[in-house]
């Protein structure tokens, strides 16, 4: 799948917003100001896509797909890193994605949940 696809992906959900962190080298997009998706690369210079997940599924991905790796410089049990030149299917990057988002969403103040909700509904 290719990277501009998978950014507009992220763009496309409710509330996203996009930063660059410079001493990261990475691309972000956050949800009232928590990273959902972030486009990096791994020590070795591998492109990858870090993603927020459940733990069960992060490690039940990482046990399925050998390009699913624990998040690379975050939580290992709570972010996976998603290998961009491996061949994992395109439909999982938007699921992964997805899902990450929901993650975020579902730990934001109940308040701010339904203002991003809302704010959409309006559009």
């Amino acid at each position: 799948m290719k990277l501009s696809e998978l950014k507009r992906w992220c763009e496309g959900h409710k509330g996203a917003q996009f930063d660059y962190q410079k001493d990261w080298d990475a691309e972000r997009y956050l949800l009232e100001g928590k990273m959902f998706a972030m486009f990096g690369h791994d020590k070795s210079g591998t492109p990858i896509l870090t993603l927020k997940c459940d733990p069960q599924r992060a490690e039940s991905l990482r046990e399925e797909y050998e390009g699913i790796k624990p998040g690379y410089y975050m939580n290992k049990t709570h972010w996976n890193s998603l290998a961009l030149n491996g061949n994992l299917p395109p439909k999982l990057f938007k699921e992964c994605i997805t899902h990450s988002y929901e993650l975020v969403l579902k730990g934001l103040p109940k308040k701010v949940q339904n203002e991003v909700v809302s704010e959409n509904q309006k559009i």
